[in-house]
């Protein structure tokens, strides 16, 4: 038996996973750079100050990826509470004198000049104590008050604190993940859709209450984004004429026009429309293959992983991805309201990054306890 458990923990990760993920992180630099370049001329008179930053990142990010990948992933179940504790603490302390607003929103702490954002973090920290929470209440999941009340406060806690950010995106993005968990664990669909309704009311009262008319304004301007180009729907139509003329093979690489101050945060929010514009549908298509692909393999380890807490954390981390680059790409095509949400892996950003490769780094752990057929 000694010797079963020991050529267990020398399986190999899933393979497929890690190169996919090596090359959506490898696209991104390269689109980051291209994305970037003339937006880091004008502010820092350094065309690479960007690549520079996103390969420090990307090289963080992997390396994290390398430890993470080689830590059991169940002892993340014994300190699941303490984690989410300190995830719950770097988000209040967004309202403390160490927070930074920037652009209107306070999102970021800095602290010894180094600037993070702190709801990346709540995003995987959630997602480990909800496993938990789920691994722990599999008996009593589907009952209102051990099940569901509990859950609700947990999704609530999580959820708002990103919320009083004025970070609707991601609140949306976090909320959809661990309600997919909630609803893969077993909850009752009566329960469910009680909470649709609720969700639904809520998500019309952050749109349309006062303080939030911008927000109110990019659904109107989703609903025809050339009724006023110029304004409201300027992101929407600029995203869209990248998008219509990169064709089926694209502008050319380094080509892109709309990048030239047309596209607000092109190498971010809007990195999609920049790969569209310059390498065309085949481009964008690789790209959605690359994240299906991923996709895919999350939900097969999540299906031949034996514990629930593997299964529910395995759930988790590829709901977060899938439903994060949904709203990216329903962003950038306006087919749905503009709101600010990176692409995983290929928008620039270093803490979302980091925090995508960590997350990427548990589940290749995963994958090493789920019953995968190996080359």
């Amino acid at each position: 038996m000694a010797r079963k458990k020991k050529t267990e923990k020398k399986k190999a990760v899933d393979f497929t996973l890690f190169l996919s993920i090596m090359i959506l992180v490898f696209i991104g630099i390269i689109m980051v750079f291209s994305a970037s370049w003339p937006e880091a001329m004008q502010k820092f008179d350094n065309g690479y100050h960007f690549l520079t930053r996103q390969m420090m990142f990307a090289g963080l990010g992997f390396f994290v990826l390398i430890v993470l990948m080689n830590i059991d992933y169940r002892y993340y179940k014994k300190f699941a509470l303490p984690i989410f504790i300190m995830a719950i603490i770097l988000g209040l302390l967004i309202f403390s004198p160490l927070g930074v607003e920037q652009k209107g929103a306070r999102r970021w702490i800095e602290i010894v000049g180094f600037r993070f954002m702190p709801s990346d973090i709540i995003k995987f920290a959630s997602i480990v104590f909800f496993s938990a929470f789920l691994s722990n209440k599999k008996e009593r999941i589907s009952t209102l008050i051990y099940g569901t009340v509990p859950a609700l406060i947990i999704i609530g806690i999580s959820c708002g604190l990103i919320y009083f950010q004025k970070d609707l995106g991601t609140t949306v993005t976090l909320a959809g993940t661990m309600m997919a968990m909630f609803f893969i664990a077993g909850m009752r669909l009566s329960h469910l859709f009680t909470l649709g309704v609720g969700a639904g009311g809520l998500l019309y009262f952050a749109i349309t209450s006062e303080g939030n008319e911008y927000r109110l304004e990019r659904v109107t301007a989703f609903i025809d984004p050339f009724a006023d180009k110029l304004d409201t729907g300027w992101q929407a139509v600029q995203s869209l004429y990248a998008i219509g003329s990169g064709g089926l093979f694209g502008l050319g690489l380094g080509k892109s026009r709309q990048k030239f101050f047309y596209i607000p945060e092109s190498y971010n929010d809007f990195i999609f429309s920049i790969i569209g514009e310059e390498l065309g549908f085949l481009g964008a298509l690789l790209v959605m293959l690359l994240l299906l692909i991923v996709i895919w393999r999350g939900i097969v380890i999540a299906l031949k992983v034996e514990d629930t807490f593997g299964c529910f954390l395995a759930t988790g981390i590829i709901a977060l991805i899938a439903i994060q680059s949904l709203i990216h790409i329903a962003v950038v095509t306006s087919s749905i309201p503009t709101t600010g949400i990176t692409l995983p892996f290929v928008s620039y950003g270093g803490t979302s990054l980091v925090m995508n490769m960590a997350a990427i780094g548990v589940l290749l752990n995963i994958s090493r306890h789920a019953n995968l057929e190996r080359s």
